[in-house]
């Protein structure tokens, strides 16, 4: 039997490129997915902001967000998702907050569209799928935003050259002909991070060429090979994937035996890393489960190893003190000392510059941002980089 998409979305598109065995198995088969504890948190969230969005439009609300409303409908959201992770729930409660207080004020009249659902032809194809949200800036110009709760901050030509985005520009170019600037960002949950794209003619027909030449090839497919990478444990059809299996054992196929031989060892290292980092994640996935049991209290003795929690201790130094006591005994000026001793580091200055940034203009944090950047003292260092290269027609 040939198989026909019966639509096209970024979800879909992305499945087969990142791995045809889990397209196979979820859209070919149709083997029912797997509960996944990652993906249901982050559709709580979504939930939960969408909800809260439809109060504001329905209610007409100017002013604060209503907060209470908001962490009311995540815990009414949570007890339907079969969730049960105390550690989670309180990390979605502080990630609502956060945003809550990144984004103190609403304007119901700016809200174009909350869960936006579109659909489009594209060269025999229907694009289907949902924008999160859609807020109108002014006469030209609208801003889709895309919840995301995943750790891992994305980089720029991540941003820049998501799939995703992209069709959501294409689409509206459609829902709203009248705005000549569409901007793209991915709001970043978890780390209060807004990251902002656009997209031009150019990389939108080039997007649209990679989505039917994927289409195309998804329905062409006689095979389906597994795309071993690090979202494996992740993958809500890992436990029906023998080649997922297999590498759990860290069994490497192509092993090098020729230093010299600079292809050999380039291969066996790629090998390495997929197996190194799906081994990694799901250590930390078992080692999650063992954390929830051991925070009861007490010791597990399992399989002959003796499992605890062990207290790590940080020092931190209050300054006033700390400059006393070294001027006592080593000597020297207070403010000497203090030159020597203090350094923001980039984590530290983030943090407060983004609670400080309600305070501020756009204008004014970026240019505070900028200033910063300014007098930050670089040092750089080596670092092994390996990135996949990417052929002309696989680029979005």
């Amino acid at each position: 039997m040939t198989f026909k998409n019966e639509y096209l979305s970024a979800s879909r598109l992305k499945r087969f490129a990142q791995c045809p065995k889990s397209f196979d198995l979820h859209y070919v088969r149709g083997e029912p997915a797997a509960f996944n504890p990652a993906t249901t948190f982050g559709s709580v969230l979504h939930s939960a902001l969408e909800r809260a969005y439809r109060v504001i439009v329905a209610e007409k609300i100017t002013g604060r967000f209503p907060e209470d409303r908001l962490l009311a409908f995540f815990e009414e959201e949570w007890a339907l998702a079969s969730l049960s992770d105390f550690e989670s729930f309180q990390d979605g409660v502080k990630i609502l907050r956060d945003y809550v207080q990144a984004h103190a004020l609403v304007e119901h009249e700016k809200i174009l569209g909350i869960e936006q659902e579109f659909q489009f032809e594209l060269e025999g194809f229907q694009v289907r799928g949902f924008i999160d949200r859609v807020d109108r800036l002014d006469a030209e110009t609208v801003l889709i935003t895309d919840y995301k709760s995943n750790r891992a901050i994305f980089t720029r030509v991540e941003v820049d050259q998501d799939l995703q985005l992209s069709i959501y520009a294409m689409a509206a170019q459609k829902l709203w002909p009248w705005a000549k600037t569409i901007r793209l960002s991915f709001c970043l949950l978890r780390h209060g991070i807004q990251m902002e794209t656009s997209r031009n003619d150019e990389e939108l027909g080039a997007a649209r060429k990679y989505m039917v030449t994927l289409a195309r090839a998804s329905e062409q497919a006689a095979e389906f090979p597994a795309r071993l990478n690090e979202n494996c444990g992740w993958c809500d059809h890992r436990a029906q994937c023998p080649e997922y299996h297999r590498a759990l054992l860290g069994k490497v196929e192509n092993v090098c035996t020729d230093d010299q031989d600079l292809s050999a060892v380039a291969r066996e290292r790629e090998e390495v890393a997929r197996l190194a980092r799906i081994l990694y994640a799901r250590k930390e996935a078992l080692e999650k489960i063992l954390k929830r049991r051991l925070d009861e209290g007490g010791t597990l003795e399992l399989g002959g190893v003796a499992y605890s929690l062990a207290k790590t201790v940080h020092l931190s130094y209050p300054p006033d003190t700390t400059l006393m006591l070294l001027h006592e005994f080593v000597g020297g000026e207070p403010e000497d000392l203090a030159a020597q001793l203090l350094v923001l580091d980039k984590g530290s200055v983030d943090d407060l510059v983004k609670k400080v940034a309600k305070q501020l203009t756009p204008a004014e944090s970026r240019l505070l941002k900028v200033r910063l950047e300014a007098v930050a003292q670089k040092t750089y260092s080596p670092r092994f980089v390996a990135e996949r290269v990417k052929t002309a027609e696989v680029a979005p």
